[in-house]
């Protein structure tokens, strides 16, 4: 063993001639401790969120989507969609086409986001999972066309989950001009009933704006025949999502762009992300603030070791080897703060995710979640782990080379 490592590890397991020194050596650890927990725990938190709010965009978007680079829509008749379509891990394949329009019911209008898609949606995502209401999941039959709503809309238009009357909607035709004397002929006119369902993602963007239909009807409002502005894919169980992806983007070049469920999600995950690297930072001040009671345990130790370091200077060790001594100290007891904060921690998140021990309020179902979610991943307890360890290190690296020059004088 490397001798500065062993006396460091006899100072600080021994007993002190002063027993504060014990007692702010132990508190050092525990502050050590403490700070790292409130990492693993926090992190964890923020890792428990971003996996609980996948679960609600995984019941309503795609596993990849394929939109165009530039413009809004393209021709799913282009030789490069159809190899995509033809791909033996592409399970189920539809083509979407989403546009802003109009709608109105009983004189309550609002801005809505039209999504048409075809009859095997259902097969796409998981839509059963997010429906209420007593119909079922149906966009058209031989006689009228049906739209499925988001509850917030649904709300604004005071329409009812079955609503008797048709849905009016509104679209600016493509390439006309407005006429000052009839504006109403610059706008398409298509109706649309209730099935008696309504769609619940607990996210305001779809649930206040956006309504189902069937792509046919689409195509129609829009005046197109067999454009689409995205096509979305579901792969066949097993299949990876990244070498499929690359593959797609292989396949369709530049001209396209593909994304999977969290990059079709960037903008809330990359939020999240900038909450949680926050959070890390300002924990790791708390972490360094937290080890400067390390500095004061070994200031103490270094005046009651005086007469132990003579004697090591009688058998030739320098300032520099004594110092080191004193380095591994502080070292250590980092190490050992950090080994027993990942350790609390881990037991906390795993009571946490058992028995949901610190709720997020006391109005059963005011939340989406009864208690806060935790999900620990393997790299944020490396990441912590070290950060402990280099926060500790530098911070006792200048302080002990100038207390052990000034107190250890000869």
């Amino acid at each position: 063993m490397n001798f500065p490592v062993y006396i460091a590890k006899r100072y600080l397991f021994s007993k002190k001639s002063h027993n504060a020194i014990n007692i702010i050596s132990a508190i050092s650890v525990c502050g050590v401790a403490l700070a790292t927990l409130a990492l693993v725990c926090t992190l964890s938190v923020f890792n428990g969120f971003q996996d609980m709010v996948a679960t609600f965009f995984t019941a309503f978007d795609p596993e990849i989507k394929i939109t165009v680079a530039q413009g809004k829509v393209f021709d799913t008749n282009d030789s490069r969609i159809q190899q995509v379509r033809s791909l033996k891990e592409v399970a189920v394949f539809t083509e979407t086409l989403e546009e802003n329009a109009m709608v109105q019911y009983k004189g309550r209008q609002a801005m809505a986001v039209i999504k048409g898609v075809q009859d095997n949606f259902e097969k796409l995502t998981r839509i059963d999972s997010i429906l209420y209401g007593n119909g079922r999941f149906i966009l058209h039959d031989s006689i009228v066309d049906y739209c499925v709503m988001g509850a917030e809309l649904v709300s604004k238009l005071s329409s009812g989950v079955q609503f008797v009357d048709p849905l009016e909607v509104y679209a600016p035709k493509r390439n006309a001009k407005l006429n000052l004397a009839n504006p109403a002929s610059a706008f398409n006119v298509q109706y649309l009933y209730s099935p008696g369902v309504v769609f619940i993602v607990k996210q305001q963007k779809y649930d206040g704006s956006y309504i189902l239909a069937s792509l046919e009807f689409a195509r129609r409002l829009f005046n197109y025949t067999t454009e689409a502005s995205a096509v979305e894919l579901k792969l066949t169980p097993g299949a990876d999502v990244d070498k499929v992806k690359s593959r797609i983007k292989e396949i369709l070049g530049e001209s396209f762009v593909v994304k999977d469920r969290y990059e079709q999600q960037a903008d809330v995950f990359r939020i999240m992300e900038i909450e949680k690297l926050i959070s890390y930072i300002f924990l790791t001040f708390i972490l360094m603030i937290a080890c400067f009671n390390v500095i004061g345990s070994l200031s103490m130790l270094i005046i009651d070791k005086k007469k132990d370091v003579a004697t090591l200077r009688n058998l030739g060790a320098d300032d520099k080897l004594i110092a080191r001594i004193f380095l591994f100290e502080g070292r250590m007891i980092s190490m050992i703060g950090a080994i027993i904060g990942i350790i609390l921690g881990l037991i906390l998140c795993f009571l946490q995710q058992k028995f949901g021990l610190i709720s997020l309020g006391q109005t059963q179902g005011e939340f989406v979640v009864d208690a806060y979610p935790v999900s620990v991943r393997p790299l944020d307890i490396v990441i912590i782990f070290f950060t402990v360890l280099v926060v500790g290190f530098l911070s006792v690296w200048y302080p002990v080379r100038y207390l052990s020059k000034r107190l250890l004088l000869k």
